[in-house]
């Protein structure tokens, strides 16, 4: 690895002029991000048909979640470029709400499967807490899950800190400050690799039996083949959370074959295993469904603020085939 000690006199220039090409580098695309879920978020608002829908409530949840992960996940990134230090009290509070909605994102992936399954095994007679009106049951009990580990982590990390003011200590906000042992890492990477083996275990369990039920149907073929298509990209979409898990893989082979200093190896792997993939996912989700794609056309052309009234049976009708 290339030696910090043998920079120039101006290596102070470099690192100031790095961390504002960094951030110039993640604000426009944080922004981008933001703009499309608030326009996604606005047509579920204003049109009823997306909230009668199963489907579109648990993508709604998705969207908020991965906003409030990349939220926290930018908050701390311009705080660690800027070299801004909080008081524990502030930053505990930032990194539980990144774990949790983090551990939250594979579990609602998970959900959205196993909804696709229900809609077509049970389409007459769906169970209670997947309707529309009861998803915010599972909706909770997923916050709830998401939420244990980081409870029990961050109280262990109070009950060890108990001699430290966490008021007046100002610590620079890294998750290294709550995972000080190998231990703790290793037991944290051991709970991420069982939300995710579960996940996938889901996707491919309700892939299958749609498969199945697709070669035994031979009316609404249609229906079942979309569900089969949406279970597999969710599975994609898991495969892009998954990429958060790389960087030990890619941080080795840019220090074998590049000279590159250790921050700019972790914005790199922050930008194109973070970021990027939890920008990408929803928006790949959003702008594939059909009914969506055809309304977010027209809300971000301003052509029409409302759907008009013969447009909107046609979109319940598809919502309701959907």
């Amino acid at each position: 690895m290339h030696n910090l000690t043998e920079f120039p006199d101006n290596a102070t220039t470099y690192n100031s002029l790095s961390v504002i090409i960094k951030v110039c580098v993640v604000i426009p695309v944080f922004c981008i991000f933001l703009y499309c879920i608030a326009v996604m978020l606005h047509i579920f608002a204003s049109h009823r048909q997306y909230l009668d829908s199963t489907r579109y409530i648990l993508f709604a949840y998705m969207l908020t979640n991965d906003t409030l992960q990349l939220l926290s996940s930018v908050l701390l990134f311009l705080f660690v470029m800027g070299q801004v230090k909080l008081s524990i009290a502030y930053c505990v509070p930032l990194l539980f709400l990144s774990t949790a909605t983090f551990q939250n994102t594979p579990l609602i992936l998970a959900t959205m499967c196993l909804e696709r399954y229900v809609a077509i095994f049970y389409p007459l007679q769906r169970p209670a807490a997947w309707r529309s009106d009861r998803i915010w049951v599972i909706i909770l009990s997923l916050w709830l899950i998401s939420c244990i580990y980081p409870i029990v982590k961050y109280s262990i990390v109070a009950r060890d800190s108990a001699a430290v003011d966490i008021l007046s200590t100002a610590v620079l906000c890294k998750s290294n400050i709550v995972t000080t042992s190998p231990v703790q890492a290793l037991f944290q990477l051991g709970i991420y690799i069982l939300f995710f083996a579960v996940v996938a275990v889901v996707i491919l369990f309700t892939y299958v039996r749609i498969l199945l039920e697709t070669r035994k149907l031979r009316q609404d073929k249609v229906s079942v083949s979309k569900a089969m298509h949406t279970v597999l990209l969710h599975g994609f979409q898991l495969l892009l959370c998954i990429l958060a898990f790389t960087h030990p893989i890619t941080e080795t082979l840019l220090v074998l074959h590049a000279n590159w200093l250790p921050e700019d190896i972790a914005f790199f792997n922050y930008f194109c295993f973070i970021l990027t993939p939890r920008f990408l996912s929803p928006l790949i989700y959003g702008f594939r469904d059909q009914n969506l794609r055809g309304s977010i056309r027209k809300t971000i052309l301003c052509c029409s603020n409302k759907v008009k009234p013969g447009e909107r049976g046609k979109l319940q009708d598809n919502l309701s085939a959907s």
